[in-house]
């Protein structure tokens, strides 16, 4: 009897670490485990869609996170979204001409904020504005203009 008991804890044992390494993985793939918030500045950018783009969304530099996104609010004068994003404090040397763009991480993957370097001698700093940025591309929009195009060239 004592060994089936044994038995059965080992078995609870072991499907309680798998339940815990899958949580872990669940905060590490979501980025709600970076609760701690790093030295970082802060940088805005206004874009005409900002898309699936959500708070926490990763900012990259050729194809290096950087930082994240900490807030997305809409601008009801210009009608555009405004995004704040915080910088890691080490990649302080980003040029202040910089270009954000608004990818989305392989075909159905979540949208991610990408930054392009310029060729400016100043750098972003705390409170900087991105002036140039490309919306997401929205793929409805994408599919109801081609097929628009198509109907029109049969005509």
């Amino acid at each position: 009897m004592s060994h089936t008991n044994t038995q059965d804890t080992l078995v609870g044992l072991f499907v309680a670490a798998g339940i815990g390494g899958l949580f872990f993985l669940a905060l590490q793939v979501s980025n709600l485990s970076s609760f701690s918030q790093h030295d970082s500045y802060t940088v805005t950018a206004r874009f005409e869609n900002s898309g699936g783009l959500k708070v926490k969304s990763p900012v990259s530099a050729a194809g290096v996170k950087i930082g994240q996104v900490s807030s997305i609010t809409f601008d009801p004068k210009t009608y555009e979204s405004v995004v704040e994003m915080h910088i890691d404090a080490q990649y302080n040397s980003i040029p202040d001409d910089t270009t954000a763009s608004i990818f989305t991480a392989g075909l159905l993957g979540e949208q991610y904020v990408s930054l392009e370097a310029g060729g400016s001698d100043d750098y972003l700093k705390d409170q900087s504005k991105i002036e140039i940025t490309q919306s997401a591309i929205i793929l409805e929009k994408a599919i109801g203009q081609f097929l628009f195009k198509s109907a029109e060239e049969k005509k």
